[in-house]
């Protein structure tokens, strides 16, 4: 059963507020780090994404990697300082950036032994140097660890208005990384290690929603083969087992985890390489066929982490629901491999019927979950890869679909960057290609950043989020959906709200006359009253009870859907459609 928008939108912005006042302190290389309102947690309703107050956003950023590789930080660091490199990030209008990042290095942070970084350029001894200055300690020249660097990336974001979210990009550290089909089996990193340094950092940055998300394995990939009659143990499979190479699996396990110690993270999953036609009876035990023409595989094949036809099946489920997942595929052109749907003039149809539709485009269009496309992107040859890349953009702007641009760097060698090889001077041709698929405004051309309080960059191209539905989403919109105007229809009314309260009150007085065991059904943290944060309080104890105590009473009082069954997800649903009014009366 699904929820109304509305609803959602009212218990996204009742979760952000119960969990910045259970939420503990946070260290960040030793100091706290303080977030002005730590209110900018986003949420899932259907395929889109809103803010805590039910308004709509869209994420539209690029990549920077290196804290993958062997170097342990973002590269570029040598050559360009981190604050002329990221404010020109925001005033190019890049509202969020994906870092991935190693698992062994996440590891070495858990485990109190940050590994060091090299390729950094920093120091504070002028006339003669003064770059990164954040990066070394008070003698001007001894440079930090790659924790204290990262820790000051994410300040440095926070302070120009970007977003952040990390991708697990590989097991070890490994400037090749990416071409290891799984999340564990390198550096000592096994699933339970992955899961543990994960939820380590979720923890550690609970209270700073600078990082917003988790994306839990780039590009997890394989091919089933030829021989044998049982699914190989190391390729990424997607299906309804238990076993460890079952992405499906894995990635709700580690969902759990993050949302156990901040259930306002968003959990980006991305897809597989292959899927088998389960229609005609295949399974991931089925080998191929040697040479075999599309239509007599038993195979549907994909981009590395880019094949989500498992959703309909076997969707990735968190014990607390479905609001904090983001499906993440990749998807390239031809320039990075020549791939069948390529073989033809295609257009936007063509790409949609032979590949995108069935692969991962269903997963917007039929409203399951929202989508992100962490990796696009590739070299301008005024030729297929271009026109692939205009027709993707398009199709993104057209169906709010975000997005992440591969790549920042220069040193990308398939596909190119955004920037030259000074991490400086922006490839112009590029990115005005990829400039129109920012999150802007209309008519002015605002860029629109994903923080309440601070705009998107400083040269005055770009906006906060409060900003933007304050003062230009009624007047001139934005290039969401290819052009909309007007604030979000899924923002709650005042209306809506008086509603609720005045139901509220009418039905706990007929229920105080007519019980005397002093139940208060839908009052879960038995403060008197049934509002939003009741819902909150248990949805937040089903994710974990041991962080959000319940009373005794608060669990009798929360058991509203069912006949004494006991606090489950069901009767947090309940009590939302009560408080709006939806229900008139409680239990049910």
């Amino acid at each position: 059963m699904k929820i109304s928008k509305k609803i959602a939108a009212l218990l996204a912005m009742a979760v952000v507020a119960a969990n910045t006042a259970l939420a503990s302190p946070m260290s960040l290389g030793g100091t706290a780090a303080v977030d002005d309102g730590n209110d900018d947690w986003l949420h899932a309703v259907g395929s889109r994404l809103y803010d805590k107050d039910g308004n709509e956003v869209w994420l539209t950023g690029a990549n920077w990697f290196g804290f993958n590789c062997s170097e342990n930080c973002a590269h570029g660091l040598y050559a360009v300082d981190c604050d002329e490199f990221l404010s020109s990030c925001a005033d190019h209008g890049i509202n969020v950036i994906r870092f991935p990042i190693s698992s062994e290095l996440l590891v070495s942070w858990m485990e109190g032994t940050p590994n060091e970084v090299s390729s950094v350029q920093a120091g504070y001894e002028p006339p003669y140097v003064d770059i990164n200055r954040d990066f070394v300690y008070e003698d001007g020249k001894t440079i930090k660890n790659s924790m204290e660097i990262f820790d000051v990336i994410m300040q440095k974001c926070k302070k120009y208005g970007i977003k952040a979210f990390i991708d697990i990009h590989s097991p070890d550290a490994n400037n090749s990384g990416h071409n290891y089909e799984l999340w564990y089996g390198k550096a000592g990193v096994t699933t339970d290690v992955w899961i543990e340094s994960i939820t380590w950092l979720a923890e550690k940055y609970s209270n700073d929603d600078t990082l917003i998300g988790y994306d839990l394995k780039n590009e997890p990939h394989g091919k089933r083969g030829y021989k044998g009659d049982t699914c190989p143990s190391d390729i990424a499979k997607w299906d309804g087992s238990t076993d460890e190479n079952n992405w499906a699996y894995a990635a709700t396990k580690c969902a759990d985890s993050i949302l156990s110690v901040n259930p306002n993270a968003l959990i980006f999953v991305e897809g597989v390489e292959q899927y088998p036609k389960t229609d005609q009876g295949y399974t991931y035990d089925t080998p191929d066929i040697w040479d075999a023409p599309a239509d007599k595989s038993p195979w549907y094949g994909a981009w590395w982490g880019g094949n989500l036809r498992g959703v309909r099946e076997y969707p990735v489920t968190p014990k607390s629901g479905t609001s904090q997942i983001v499906y993440s595929p990749h998807d390239y052109g031809p320039s990075v491999y020549a791939q069948t749907w390529f073989d033809k003039d295609f257009t936007t149809q063509t790409l949609l019927d032979d590949y995108w539709y069935d692969t991962w485009a269903y997963i917007n269009e039929e409203d399951i979950a929202p989508l992100l496309i962490g990796e696009w992107g590739g070299h301008m040859d005024d030729g297929k890869n271009q026109k692939w890349m205009t027709l993707l953009r398009d199709y993104m702007i057209d169906n709010h679909i975000n997005h992440t641009f591969w790549c920042l760097n220069p040193n990308s060698g398939d596909t190119g960057g955004l920037l030259d090889s000074s991490f400086k001077k922006w490839d112009d041709e590029k990115y005005g290609l990829f400039e129109t698929s920012l999150w802007q405004t209309s008519e002015s051309g605002k860029y629109i950043g994903l923080d309440h309080q601070i705009p998107l960059g400083v040269n005055g191209t770009g906006l906060s989020l409060t900003e933007f539905y304050d003062s230009y989403a009624s007047t001139e919109g934005s290039n969401l959906d290819g052009g909309t105007k007007g604030n979000n229809p899924v923002k709650p009314t005042t209306q809506a709200t008086t509603k609720a309260a005045e139901s509220t009150k009418a039905s706990e007085t007929t229920k105080t006359s007519a019980t005397t065991t002093n139940i208060i059904y839908g009052d879960a943290n038995c403060d008197g009253n049934v509002d939003i944060s009741d819902a909150v309080l248990v949805k937040c104890y089903l994710i974990n009870s041991e962080k959000h105590k319940m009373s005794e009473q608060g669990k009798l009082n929360s058991d509203v859907h069912g006949s004494s069954n006991g606090v489950n997800a069901q009767d947090a649903v309940t009590i939302q459609k009560y408080v709006l009014g939806s229900i008139k009366t409680l239990p049910v």
